[in-house]
């Protein structure tokens, strides 16, 4: 029994550690963010082709501590918390019946790009609801990703309204099914990340504005940088378990960090005027809605967080807002994503930062 248990351990794929990850920094603290408050609303990732976009996110979903779930359930329901647990476990609680309860790795889902809406949001059998009077729901990919992160490469070659159902389950946190008057509906609760190349098409405003975050990431120009990478992932490919044994301290580190910004996050205080301020940039940019001032104050609010402290600086705003606002400036679909400089502008305009003229070009 017991070597049945401990075989997985050693025949589990070996993921590349979050930590050798050689730059694309902006791409990896928008990760992190998401993590520490998946409240932010989820990241959109453009970039050149063979960035290491997958790599990092599946990193990241490796990187994290194991979570409790309540076993053999196909939505990692909660064992305690009644708004992340399937309608069953709940209606077990209330009954008093004991729960059993295991550990597992944070499911990190790959959305396939043919994926249909039934294969996403899952499928009711019709046929035996009617002949046994039972609510015989097939899961789809949103139930395996609740509590966990859900990839979608290419998103911008993803039909829309699939994006728009993934968007929808991303910001409540559920998933409701309904066919032929049968309704169904679970937790869903997950970090979306998106990926890809702007060569490809970018995603419409209306549902890029619906991203949390916004993530550039470019090739590495750097000669000495690039060769680094290629050794880094040569020695990575010959060994992979000593090459992963080698960063474990720095692994273990980071996973601290994550789970202390976890707890730490309630007691982040951001102050009045600062609010007024992030409101100020959004309105002077002239970004549609309050999504922008939402999401920058809880992604400055995370990295501080992250930094061990309670209570946020200007810096901290300056290091989130770009990220939080730069895709929600475009009215016109076939203009092309900011790279930052108008944001960064507004911010130094209304936070009063003075920049010298060379630096700002």
């Amino acid at each position: 029994m017991t070597a049945t248990l401990q075989a997985p351990a050693k025949t589990r794929r070996v993921v590349f550690p979050f930590t050798a990850i050689v730059g694309q920094e902006e791409m990896k603290l928008a990760l992190l963010l998401n993590v520490i408050d998946p409240k932010v609303g989820g990241v959109m990732i453009m970039g050149d082709r063979g960035t290491g976009k997958s790599t990092a996110i599946r990193a990241l979903a490796d990187l994290l501590p194991e979570i409790e779930v309540v076993a053999n359930d196909p939505f990692n329901s909660h064992p305690r918390d009644p708004d992340r647990m399937g309608d069953e476990v709940r209606e077990k609680l209330e009954k008093q019946i004991p729960l059993e309860i295991s550990h597992k790795k944070v499911p990190m889902v790959d959305l396939p790009l043919g994926a249909t809406e039934d294969r996403v949001c899952g499928t009711i059998d019709i046929e035996k609801a009617l002949s046994e009077g039972v609510k015989a729901f097939e899961p789809g990919l949103l139930a395996k990703a609740n509590r966990g992160i859900l990839y979608v490469d290419e998103v911008n070659l993803l039909d829309d309204h699939l994006v728009d159902v993934l968007l929808d389950s991303a910001a409540s946190g559920w998933n409701t099914v309904e066919r032929e008057g049968i309704s169904i509906r679970h937790p869903a609760s997950f970090v979306l990340v998106g990926s890809g190349n702007p060569e490809e098409g970018e995603l419409r405003p209306q549902l890029l504005d619906r991203f949390g975050m916004h993530a550039e990431i470019h090739t590495v120009k750097e000669p000495a940088l690039r060769v680094q990478i290629v050794e880094q992932r040569a020695e990575f490919d010959a060994d992979p378990a000593a090459f992963c044994q080698k960063y474990q301290p720095e692994q273990e580190q980071l996973q601290q960090n994550l789970v202390k910004a976890q707890k730490l996050l309630s007691e982040v205080t951001l102050d009045y005027d600062l609010r007024v301020n992030i409101s100020e940039v959004c309105s002077q940019l002239d970004v549609d809605g309050l999504r922008g001032d939402i999401v920058t104050n809880r992604a400055a609010k995370a990295l501080t967080a992250f930094e061990g402290r309670t209570e946020v600086s200007v810096d901290d705003i300056r290091r989130v807002i770009t990220l939080s606002l730069r895709h929600r400036l475009r009215k016109d679909p076939l203009e092309s994503i900011d790279s930052g400089y108008k944001v960064q502008k507004a911010f130094n305009r209304v936070f009063g930062i003075e920049v010298e003229e060379n630096e700002a070009d």
